[in-house]
C-alpha cells in the first residue's frame, strides 16, 4: 500500500478540478495545469478533495499510484501558490540581469549568456548575485534552475560557480607546498 497513495488531495477555494476520464485539468489563480492519469489509477472528486486509488493489484499500478497522486497534488499547488527556487552565483565578476524578460548572465565566459523563459515561468534578480525563478509547473521551474546552474556548477576549491540557495559544497584543500 502506498503512504503517499492514500492520502486525499484537499482543493483550496478558487481552483476548480475537472475530470474527463482519464484527464485532469486543474484551474487557478496562478494558471492552468493538464495531466493525463495513467489507466491503472482512478480518480474520484468527492466534495472539495481528489482521492486517487489503483485498479487493480499489480506492480505497475501500485508505483503509479503515488506518482499520480503527488503529480495531482503539485498540480494544484501550483495553480493557487506556485513553485519558486532560488540561485545565488559566488564568484567575482558573476552577476546577473535582466533583458525585457531574458535572463542575461556573467559566469567568467567571454560572453554573455542570455536564457529565455520557457512558458509559464519568471525570471526575478533582487541582487547581482540572486536569481529567483517562479512558476506555475514544478518541473519545469527544477529543470530550468538547473539548467542555469549547470553553466557553471560550483567547483571545490575556491567555491566559485552558480548553486541553489542554501546549497552547500564540500570545499577540497589546494596544493601543498
Amino acid at each position: 500500500m502506498s503512504r503517499i497513495g492514500k492520502k486525499t488531495i484537499a482543493v483550496p477555494k478558487g481552483v476548480t478540478v475537472t475530470l474527463d476520464g482519464q484527464n485532469v485539468t486543474v484551474k487557478g489563480p496562478k494558471g492552468e495545469r493538464s495531466w493525463t492519469v495513467a489507466e491503472e489509477i482512478e480518480v474520484k472528486q468527492e466534495g472539495d478533495e481528489l482521492s486517487l486509488t489503483p485498479r487493480s493489484d499489480t506492480q505497475r499500478a501500485k508505483a503509479m499510484w503515488g506518482l499520480s497522486r503527488t503529480l495531482v497534488a503539485n498540480m494544484v499547488t501550483g495553480v493557487t501558490d506556485g513553485f519558486e527556487k532560488t540561485l545565488e552565483l559566488v564568484g567575482v565578476g558573476y552577476r546577473a540581469a535582466l533583458k525585457g524578460k531574458d535572463l542575461s548572465l556573467q559566469l567568467g565566459f567571454s560572453h554573455d549568456v542570455d536564457i529565455a523563459p520557457p512558458e509559464g515561468v519568471t525570471f526575478a534578480v533582487p541582487k547581482q548575485t540572486e536569481i529567483k525563478i517562479s512558476g506555475a509547473d514544478k518541473q519545469v521551474v527544477g529543470e530550468i534552475a538547473a539548467v542555469i546552474r549547470k553553466m557553471r556548477p560550483p567547483e571545490p576549491y575556491k567555491g566559485k560557480g552558480v548553486r541553489y540557495q542554501g546549497e552547500t559544497v564540500r570545499r577540497k584543500e589546494g596544493k601543498k607546498k
